[in-house]
């Protein structure tokens, strides 16, 4: 599946926790805003426009509202202007990938529970919430979007293939990872040319994501040689084996010609992957339906806003951001830019519950509204995307280049203590 949220390189890990770490704690200078000028930051996409042309409006009589989209590297551009404190954006979005590595350096944020958040947050999936949590309880994220995984298929390729191809009974007889992986068996055997998935990455990363742990523990220790990964990584190993995986390179046009053509009929992707598709492969509308991820819930995306200690007026910035970030306006989101709301109550409003052409007339907020409700918490570490990297750059190499899994694995792990070792990070 396209994704358009990269993965970071292990190189690059530890650069927020390392930049931020080099301020003082609580020494930021207040230089975002002058005057009746509040800065926002953000990515393309990041957030709906119509809502914050909204914002911008309404609070018009108080500040001047600048938000500015941040091209290029933004995690980069932000650390680098906190770093140097001149021009800090008083408000700031954080990708949801990058969060852990900002909490370990809270005090160049403002503790959103100092302005009230508290009262907001039975409004917001507590999973979600959690994510913006500080290890000393400072919160410093408040919740954009997210990214619950879930099952695009074709069900007329399903049928001819003898497989269920209504949305609860995929979800039902494809529920677990086995009755997903013996589908494919099935649909390959009797759908000439068809596979399963395209790529190794989504049953490795799918798996891990579908647990409470990840790579590294609270205690700083590296546990990413444990069950739950060594799991994750027999799993996908067992999908090239059994012949599900295409060799077709994801993201290129012959991926898209077989998505057309039904030889690639199934794919595990977050809900703003449906964007994807319909900008990918426009001529398969209607012919796509959405069921349950095979093993469970998982997440696969979703950002923050926070304000910055160099805003000058921090209690207008959260209540900007609260607005701009409440149900309603969570709603608009997602129906700008695909963002998915990370408040339940947006996922009964009209606009979510209206059937979704593309997907067959289907309500796709039927299954993934369930799913974002039901993802399990999980401790994120600033280290985590380090010691993820290796592993997951060998799983590629078995699944793209046929490396052997045993000697994949066993590089993974050196290159992991490694790094680890690099990081003061036990093993």
């Amino acid at each position: 599946m396209l994704s358009r949220r990269g993965l970071l390189r292990s190189g690059l890990a530890g650069t927020a926790a390392t930049a931020l770490g080099g301020l003082a704690s609580g020494c930021a200078v207040p230089t975002g805003s002058t005057g009746r000028d509040m800065v926002l930051w953000y990515w393309n996409g990041g957030l709906s426009p119509k809502a914050v042309d909204a914002a911008k409006a309404r609070f018009d009589s108080e500040v001047s509202l600048k938000a500015l989209q941040i091209g290029g590297y933004y995690r980069s551009k932000l650390i680098t202007t906190m770093t140097g404190r001149a021009h800090v954006p008083d408000i700031a979005g954080l990708k949801g990938e990058d969060m852990a590595s900002y909490l370990p350096n809270s005090a160049q944020f403002v503790d959103l529970r100092t302005l009230g958040a508290e009262k907001f947050k039975s409004r917001y999936l507590d999973w979600k919430w959690q994510q913006g949590v500080a290890d000393d309880g400072t919160l410093i994220g408040f919740p954009i979007d997210i990214g619950p995984v879930v099952h695009f298929y074709q069900p007329a390729v399903f049928e001819k293939a003898g497989l269920p191809y209504e949305p609860a009974d995929v979800s039902r007889e494809l529920g677990t990872w086995e009755q997903f992986f013996a589908a494919g068996e099935q649909l390959k055997k009797r759908v000439r040319g068809a596979y399963l998935l395209v790529d190794i990455l989504s049953v490795y990363e799918n798996s891990v994501n579908q647990g409470t742990k990840r790579y590294v523990d609270r205690d700083k220790h590296f546990i990413g040689d444990q069950e739950h990964v060594r799991t994750a990584w027999d799993r996908a190993v067992e999908a090239r084996r059994r012949g599900l995986l295409s060799s077709i390179v994801n993201g290129t046009p012959d991926a898209n010609a077989a998505v057309e053509k039904g030889q690639l009929p199934s794919q595990l992707g977050a809900a703003w992957a449906a964007g994807d598709l319909k900008v990918n492969v426009p001529k398969t509308k209607g012919k796509w339906r959405v069921a349950n991820c095979p093993g469970g819930p998982a997440n696969n995306g979703g950002s923050f806003l926070a304000v910055t200690k160099a805003c000058r007026e921090p209690e207008r910035a959260f209540e900007i951001m609260t607005w701009l970030l409440n149900p309603a306006n969570q709603v608009q989101g997602f129906v700008d830019s695909g963002l998915f709301p990370s408040t339940p109550a947006s996922y009964d409003m009209g606009q979510l519950r209206a059937p979704d052409a593309f997907f067959g007339g289907q309500i796709t907020m039927d299954v993934m509204g369930p799913t974002a409700e039901r993802i399990p918490v999980a401790y994120n570490s600033p280290y985590d995307v380090a010691l993820g990297q290796p592993i997951k750059d060998e799983i590629k190499n078995v699944g793209v280049l046929g490396k052997d899994p045993k000697k994949a694995w066993n590089e993974a792990m050196s290159k992991c203590r490694r790094i680890a070792d690099h990081l003061g990070v036990s093993v």
